[in-house]
């Protein structure tokens, strides 16, 4: 078993690519196995999507749609709309397993792991890495 931490900085974004960070984990993994990929964080959380053609703006017209940020929420620390952020992670889990074959994650020819984070009071993300060899 292999694990490691990144640090995701959102700058504001809801949805972030990450693909690119957790192949490079499974490239010095080299082996076979799942990659097991969680976030910790009570108002995020990971997706497979595709990415770069106009599927993030969808995807944050969606959130707007189903999580306005207004005051209707019982969850009210923080800005309005906050509370919104906390039922995020029902609609869209915090961890993903994927298969890695010989230091690759295995992904459809679209698909991209991304981070969805509608909280604009932390842009600072953890994701946490483990792979567990076949």
């Amino acid at each position: 078993m292999r694990s490691a931490e990144l640090t995701i900085d959102t700058g504001g974004r809801r949805v972030v690519d990450v693909t690119g960070r957790i192949q490079e984990f499974a490239r010095e993994s080299r082996g076979s196995g799942l990659l097991n990929v969680f976030l910790p964080h009570a108002t995020a959380g990971l997706a497979l999507m595709e990415t770069g053609s106009g599927s993030e703006q969808d995807l944050d017209d969606l959130i707007d749609r189903l999580l306005p940020r207004d005051d209707r929420y019982a969850h009210r620390h923080g800005s309005t709309g906050h509370g919104g952020d906390h039922l995020l992670p029902v609609l869209v889990s915090p961890s993903l397993t994927l298969p890695v074959d010989d230091g690759e994650v295995v992904l459809g020819t679209w698909q991209s792991v991304v981070l969805i984070d509608p909280n604009r009071e932390n842009n600072r993300r953890r994701i946490r890495l483990t792979f567990l060899e076949a």
